[in-house]
């Protein structure tokens, strides 16, 4: 049943494409700070 609704009506599909959207950009949000904190470590030596 809840299947059904979250793959066949308008608000359902709508809703997975925004639960898919945000899980994209909490990983590109993790992978774009681990890069800027690594580059900062990088460029003041480390600890």
């Amino acid at each position: 049943m809840a299947w059904q609704v979250l793959l066949g009506t308008d608000v359902g599909l709508l809703s997975l494409a925004v639960i898919v959207g945000v899980i994209l950009m909490s990983g590109y949000f993790a992978w774009y700070f681990n890069k800027k904190v690594n580059e900062e470590s990088r460029t003041k030596g480390g600890l």
